[in-house]
C-alpha cells in the first residue's frame, strides 16, 4: 500500500521527526528538563501538581503526528497519562462549575488551546516518554500534550501550565490568532481560522527546510552550551 494513502489531505510522510514550530522559538529551551511540575489556574483555585501524575494509569499509544506545515511523522510510540484521566482525577474534584476551554501554556512561552472536550478524546496523552524513553529537549521534556487528532502546534510541548475556563478566551492576537485555529482538527484540515486548508498546504510548506535549520543550529548551540556548563 501507498503509504502516503493513509494520510490526511495535503499531508507527507517525513522520515525523520525534527524540532520544529515557529521560527522565533528556535532558541528558547525549558529550565526544567526532568522533573515534571504544573500549575493550574483558570476559573479555580490555583494549584500545583508533580509526583500526582504517577498516581495515574500509566498507557502506551502508537500514534501519528501531523505538522500544519504538510510534514507528518507516523507511527510514534507514546508513554504517559491520558488527559481525561488526569482531568477527572486531579482537576474535576476541585471544580465547582462547568469547564468547556483549556489554555495550555509552556516553559519556552508558547501557548495554546483547545475545548475540554477535544481534550477528552481517549487518544489525548500527557506523554513523557518516546520510543521507551523520556522526551528530550526536541520533543517536548519533561511532559508535553500529544493530540493526533490535531495539528501539531496544538500538541505543545514542555507543557507548565494549564488553565481550566468556562468560557473560550482569547489568547492570540494579529498574525498569531490568524494562524491558530480553535481546533486544529487534521481530518478537517483546519490549518488557520480562516481561510481554505488547501490554501495554507502550499503557504506553510515553503518554510519547512528553512526552520530545520534554524532548529538545528538552534539545539546544537545549546547543547555545546550545556556540555561546557558541566
Amino acid at each position: 500500500m501507498n503509504v502516503d494513502s493513509k494520510l490526511p489531505p495535503g499531508q507527507k510522510v517525513f522520515e525523520i521527526f525534527p524540532r520544529f514550530g515557529l521560527p522565533q522559538f528556535a532558541n528558547r529551551f525549558p529550565k526544567e528538563t526532568e522533573n515534571i511540575k504544573f500549575s493550574i489556574g483558570g476559573d479555580l483555585e490555583e494549584l500545583e501538581l508533580s509526583d500526582e501524575l504517577t498516581s495515574l494509569n500509566r498507557v502506551h499509544q502508537t500514534s501519528d503526528f501531523h505538522c500544519v506545515t504538510t510534514w507528518s511523522k507516523l507511527d510514534l510510540n507514546w508513554s504517559g497519562y491520558l488527559f481525561r484521566d488526569f482531568f477527572t482525577t486531579l482537576i474535576l474534584p476541585k471544580i465547582s462549575n462547568e469547564i468547556n476551554f483549556v489554555v495550555l501554556k509552556a516553559q519556552d512561552g508558547y501557548k495554546t488551546s483547545l475545548p475540554l472536550s477535544d481534550l477528552m478524546n481517549s487518544n489525548v496523552l500527557l506523554a513523557d516518554q518516546l520510543n521507551n524513553k523520556s522526551l528530550g529537549i526536541a520533543h517536548g521534556a519533561p511532559i508535553r500534550i500529544v493530540a493526533p487528532d490535531h495539528y501539531g502546534y496544538k500538541n505543545i510541548k514542555h507543557v507548565n501550565r494549564m488553565e481550566f475556563y468556562s468560557k473560550q478566551k482569547v489568547i492570540k492576537r494579529g498574525i498569531s490568532r490568524f494562524m491558530d485555529h480553535p481546533r486544529a482538527r487534521v481530518r478537517f484540515e483546519e490549518r488557520a481560522s480562516k481561510g481554505p486548508g488547501i490554501l495554507f498546504r502550499f503557504l506553510y510548506k515553503f518554510g519547512i527546510n528553512g526552520t530545520i535549520r534554524d532548529f538545528e543550529k538552534a539545539t546544537a548551540e545549546y547543547e555545546t552550551k550545556l556540555e561546557k556548563n558541566k
